[in-house]
């Protein structure tokens, strides 16, 4: 444990963080010195109300990925791979895929073929529960 310098080396009774607000204060605070410049937090919506009340999020970034399908295998397996080699994925022809945002599923879809690119389809949207 370190010494304390400011105080001789003796520990003293209390650190800032195991004051209560009151302590620090100096007594209760009063119903009119609190900060309600935030307003009340009933008033705060729980979704947007249009596609403007979104407007502040548009420009932000995000990873996309669709994932066909996810194998196991061992390091000396994995350099014994070469052009052509075939790796068995745990999916099957036809099933879901899994479509993630920022690495969190949000969707499965269906691989599509459009103008000679790949896309995907989704078929389904993945609800998640609030921590």
């Amino acid at each position: 444990m370190a010494e304390n310098t400011e105080t001789g080396g003796k520990k003293p009774g209390k650190t800032v963080s195991d004051l209560s607000l009151d302590e620090i204060e100096g007594g209760k605070a009063k119903d009119d010195d609190l900060d309600d410049s935030w307003g009340d937090p009933a008033d705060i919506p729980d979704k947007p109300r249009s596609a403007q009340d979104l407007e502040a999020v548009y420009d932000i970034p995000v990873r996309v990925s669709a994932v066909l399908g996810k194998s196991s295998m061992q390091v000396n397996e994995l350099l014994k791979l070469g052009r052509g080699a075939v790796v068995e994925l745990d999916r099957k022809v036809g099933e879901a895929i899994d479509i993630y945002v920022n690495d969190r599923l949000v969707a499965r879809g269906e691989v599509v073929v459009v103008d000679d690119r790949l896309g995907i389809t989704m078929t389904e949207i993945i609800k998640t529960q609030k921590a």
